[in-house]
């Protein structure tokens, strides 16, 4: 039996379900939403590339080393974006929180703060991880502030990490999470999504 099996996971703001070639066009709806892949520190996928990523994330998924998700508005049930558990290392329980956007319109509304609860949770209580990652571009200092917030903490850098497709390199900041770190993260989750009510 695989490590990390498709799973839905449902909260107050968001729904994470496993990721289908049927997200399709809700997914190029929700990535037109901001013209996201214009950030050049991203790898936001193109609506006319969304059938390619998708297949891309599936097949990691059949490999063993990704699980991807489809995100979903709670309330009205429209697809907001993407994330997954990638570089999944089964034998030591080790996961990382990855590849994920969401549209313009999903951003500060409490959606990816409880995707990341949902995730951590599902890893830390279900899968039994002993430790979970989250990598970004040195650049994206929007997203290194959002992890730092989540109450992960900073690993290091890892220098020409990564060549781009536009050929630049990439340095990429590593995070993680620890499980006896858990429980205090787990609360300051639960405590920014309390504010929001």
């Amino acid at each position: 039996m695989p490590f990390a099996e498709p799973v839905t996971l449902r909260g107050q703001y968001v729904t994470l379900e496993p990721l289908s070639a049927g997200h399709h066009d809700g997914l190029v709806s929700a990535v037109e939403d901001g013209e996201l892949w214009n950030l050049w520190y991203t790898s936001v996928p193109r609506p006319e590339g969304m059938a390619a990523e998708i297949e891309r994330r599936l097949r990691l998924q059949e490999q063993g080393s990704m699980l991807p998700f489809t995100a979903r508005d709670a309330a009205s049930g429209r697809i907001i974006g993407m994330t997954t558990y990638m570089n999944i290392d089964a034998a030591n329980k080790r996961l990382e929180i990855g590849s994920t956007w969401n549209a313009a319109e999903a951003q500060r509304t409490g959606t990816n703060t409880e995707s990341k609860l949902l995730l951590l949770t599902h890893a830390f209580e279900t899968l039994d991880c002993i430790a979970v990652e989250f990598r970004t571009h040195w650049m994206n200092q929007q997203s290194r502030v959002a992890i730092a917030r989540l109450g992960a903490k900073q690993d290091g850098i890892l220098r020409n990490h990564q060549r781009l497709a536009d050929g630049s390199l990439r340095d990429t900041v590593v995070f993680s999470v620890i499980a006896s770190e858990w429980p205090m993260v787990k609360m300051g989750l639960r405590s920014r999504l309390a504010r929001r009510s």
